[in-house]
């Protein structure tokens, strides 16, 4: 949706900088930061996400009986789509807890239910399959992934291939560039290169061609 895509620019959810690319944690060079917690702090926004990932849910996963939230990002999300939908909802640690009953899933999850995984944003989609595969030990029926942002990076494609698991976002990296061009926030001539980083993002080689055309 590219609604979405304009107003994760707006209130700056997701940042473009071409020309003074961030350094992600893994030490890798991007032009684009994505917080979708941000989100949080903006009462339509959010509310135009929760509307959404319901539509998606309606379409794609109409026999959903669980909303299940990842943590931490994903957790408000499924909280305001279990409310519209009506239905139970639990969320996926990213580890088991150190104290108590060390549970690595808060709430109730019975065996055979239909579940329906929420997601901020998916890169490689590593911490998405990672709960559904924490939902699926605990004999759940895990219908698929919903999310707000995707990169559209190959390798994200891939492993969700690989672990046969479905997935959909509200609006995917593709969008957001059109978004940004037309708002001025990159010019046109720049999103080539920005493609080309999406697709090798270990590759320096879209840093050079954006230097180029600074030229």
């Amino acid at each position: 949706m590219k609604s979405i895509a304009k107003s994760l620019l707006e209130i700056k959810a997701v940042s473009l900088q071409p020309k003074q690319p961030f350094t992600w944690s893994s030490g890798l060079l991007s032009p684009i930061y994505c917080d979708n917690r941000l989100t949080l702090s903006y009462p339509a926004v959010r509310k135009e996400i929760a509307k959404g990932l319901v539509e998606i849910i309606k379409e794609h996963y109409s026999d959903a009986e669980v909303i299940a939230g990842t943590a931490t990002a994903g957790i408000p999300h499924a909280a305001w789509v279990s409310d519209q939908l009506e239905l139970p909802m639990v969320y996926v640690r990213g580890s088991a807890k150190g104290h108590g009953k060390g549970n690595v899933i808060e709430g109730k999850v019975s065996v055979g239910q239909k579940i329906v995984v929420i997601e901020d944003l998916i890169s490689t989609g590593g911490s998405a399959i990672d709960a559904v595969k924490q939902l699926q030990s605990a004999g759940a029926n895990v219908l698929g992934v919903a999310a707000i942002f995707t990169y559209g990076m190959k390798k994200g494609a891939e492993q969700f291939a690989e672990e046969q698991i479905t997935w959909q976002t509200l609006t995917n990296f593709d969008e957001l560039l059109t978004s940004a061009v037309e708002t001025g926030m990159i010019e046109k001539r720049e999103v080539q290169s920005l493609l080309n980083w999406r697709d090798n993002p270990a590759s320096s080689e879209w840093l050079e061609q954006l230097k180029d055309l600074s030229v």
